[in-house]
């Protein structure tokens, strides 16, 4: 999936946070709440302006996001 469609950071919006493009809903609150036990049609209905392919999108920018971490070898 191309998240790029869906995610967008704008330093206007919830100090630059990533957000779902034309709402101020942060892919971390998306992020807590499926943490918490939500489920993607309790999310959509919570959120009806939402989409199912938003919510994926979330998902596959927290995947390339953490892919890109760097680790640490501890001694």
């Amino acid at each position: 999936m191309n998240y790029h469609e869906f995610i967008e950071r704008n330093p206007a919006i919830l100090l630059g946070k990533p957000i779902i493009k034309g709402t101020r809903i942060s892919v971390e609150i998306i992020l807590k709440k499926m943490s918490e036990g939500a489920t993607i049609p309790q999310l959509l209905q919570s959120y009806p302006f939402l989409n199912e392919q938003q919510i994926y999108a979330v998902l596959a920018y927290s995947s390339a996001y953490i892919s890109k971490e760097e680790t640490f070898e501890i001694a």
